[in-house]
């Protein structure tokens, strides 16, 4: 058995072009889906995990300064909400900090990718196996998280393990993908991973999304990565490179809804998808748009 980790590692640098112009004063963590921001989502799933400690990766110190506010407590706030016997809203200001998680921050100073962005953890990290997890990927599930459904395969096998979602062959090129794949049930053994590859050397259906399970030697080996076809420094790179030394891999085809937030159309998207199953009323207004937008009434 290995003990599942407890540090988990959200990379919110960068400069969030896709999400311009909201992202010109904040960062994209604070861009919201169904009325949460999506960064809460993230610390939420870690959370409910059981991880103690986050580490955020920025690169300026005015979203760092976002990042420590918003997860700050805000008593004279929530008295306030209290005094005016608003507990709705109270319950949900005192929900944006979980109890008992700390926040820690390192920067990273350039943009060189996100294995770079996790490198840049590492003095924080120190010899602990870690979680990583992409802020504008959001995993909705209706019983365990995401990262407890990880965490519980890593606690059998070790190694690393990793989220998975198949796609058909044409759209796998966007993605890491698994070589080597044997399917067992939900979870997948693979040999490697190829990061955005061409179309003849995909051989599996299976991409690697995040988020990951980590060993410590990550930390070791992601300062051997060169620049990938992107030109920058790739966390799936290093999780290739242990996998070909030995470190078992595991992907797991977790039970989940996920809501990519990445742009601002699929933002939108995911905002009208996620609003509509949540909301009964919001569902109702959706069909009665849609039956006016086809002439229908």
């Amino acid at each position: 058995m290995f003990a599942r980790p407890e540090v988990a590692v959200l990379p919110v640098a960068g400069l969030s072009t896709r999400n311009l112009p909201a992202t010109k004063a904040m960062h994209k963590g604070f861009l919201c889906l169904n009325n949460l921001p999506i960064i809460q989502y993230a610390v939420d799933a870690c959370a409910e995990a059981g991880v103690k400690e986050i580490i955020f990766i920025y690169s300026d110190d005015t979203s760092r300064a976002m990042y420590e506010n918003y997860f700050s407590p805000k008593e004279d706030l929530e008295e306030r909400l209290l005094r005016q016997d608003k507990l709705e809203l109270w319950e949900a200001l005192k929900k944006t900090v979980p109890a008992g998680v700390k926040f820690s921050f390192a920067r990273q100073s350039e943009p060189k990718g996100n294995g770079h962005a996790v490198v840049c953890a590492k003095e924080i990290i120190g010899k602990r196996d870690f979680i990583v997890m992409w802020v504008d990927d959001v995993y909705v599930c209706r019983g365990k998280g995401i990262l407890s459904q990880l965490s519980e395969v890593y606690e059998r096998s070790g190694g690393i393990v990793e989220n998975i979602i198949m796609f058909p062959k044409e759209e796998l090129s966007r993605y890491g993908v698994l070589t080597g794949a044997v399917k067992e049930g939900n979870i997948v053994s693979a040999s490697g991973v190829i990061e955005k590859p061409k179309m003849e050397q995909i051989e599996s259906p299976y991409a690697s999304m995040g988020p990951y399970v980590l060993p410590n030697l990550i930390l070791d080996i992601l300062p051997e990565v060169q620049k990938g076809s992107n030109g920058e420094i790739n966390l799936t790179d290093a999780i290739n490179f242990a996998a070909q030394r030995g470190t078992p891999l595991k992907g797991v085809l977790t039970a989940t809804e996920r809501y990519d937030c990445g742009t601002n159309e699929e933002l939108a998207k995911s905002n009208i998808r996620l609003s509509i199953r949540n909301n009964k009323v919001l569902y109702e207004e959706a069909v009665k748009t849609i039956k006016e937008l086809d002439g229908e009434i």
